[in-house]
């Protein structure tokens, strides 16, 4: 094989329009192993239009940005599309994998609000995350979904899912103290407990207690926590619980 000189190649990257000679090759071709053939964008760029886009950015936006890090040509709305449907891909197989690798006896269930992108607006919702703690000692998030966090209906859906998956074992479920969320964890987790998180009791607390005593609260309250027999808990409970409802 023998070159026979160079075509252009103008590739986007976080550092600009670069221009690469590609070798012409008189038998046979050649292509840069660093770069994908039909894509004018590189991998680092890339993230950082997947990372605009997760975040709200609008299209236009994002082009704007791109063009600001001195990519000339910009990007298109339905190339931002395209390239982010690669990561579609990837969160569904993450929120689809199987869970029968192991045991998870624990399981933490929690929801924050967070922006999403609806056809063309950007909106609040609810985004419920159910992280698990194996056998081993190690967490695991087990999966995630979108919906209303205080209904029984989405819980039970959202739970028999990660049933429908693989999950088993699982002896205590942790979470807020939502009716709807501790209905579907009964109904869907036969023979399990059911604790309130801490997170979210110490929150409820704060909101019945003067700013001026709540570190002295929290320390107290944390030292019902540090117990892990039964007896001493319920002993701690009420050597802490008396004292604060005196009035």
């Amino acid at each position: 094989m023998h070159r026979n000189g160079h075509r252009p190649k103008t590739v986007s990257t976080t550092a600009g329009d670069i221009e690469v000679q590609i070798p012409k090759l008189r038998a046979g071709s050649f292509f840069p192993s660093l770069l994908e053939r039909r894509r004018r964008i590189d991998k680092a760029l890339h993230a950082v239009i997947m990372e605009a886009y997760v975040h709200g950015v609008s299209t236009r936006s994002v082009d704007d940005l791109v063009a600001a890090m001195g990519v000339q040509a910009g990007v298109s709305k339905s190339e931002v599309s395209r390239i982010c449907a690669g990561l579609d891909t990837e969160i569904e197989a993450f929120r689809t994998r199987s869970l029968t690798h192991t045991e998870f006896p624990y399981v933490f269930c929690d929801a924050t609000f967070c922006k999403v992108r609806v056809g063309a607006h950007v909106v609040s919702q609810a985004l419920v995350v159910a992280t698990g703690v194996s056998i081993d000692g190690t967490r695991e998030v087990l999966g995630t979904a979108v919906g209303d966090s205080e209904s029984y209906e989405f819980w039970r859906e959202f739970l028999a899912s990660l049933k429908a998956r693989g999950l088993t074992g699982v002896h205590l479920v942790i979470s807020d103290a939502h009716a709807g969320l501790k209905a579907a964890v009964a109904q869907q987790f036969s023979g399990a407990s059911w604790q309130r998180c801490r997170v979210h009791f110490m929150r409820n607390l704060y909101t019945a207690v003067a700013a001026k005593h709540a570190p002295a609260v929290t320390v107290a309250v944390k030292t019902i926590f540090a117990h892990t027999d039964p007896e001493e808990v319920g002993a701690q409970w009420d050597r802490v619980a008396d004292p604060l409802c005196q009035p």
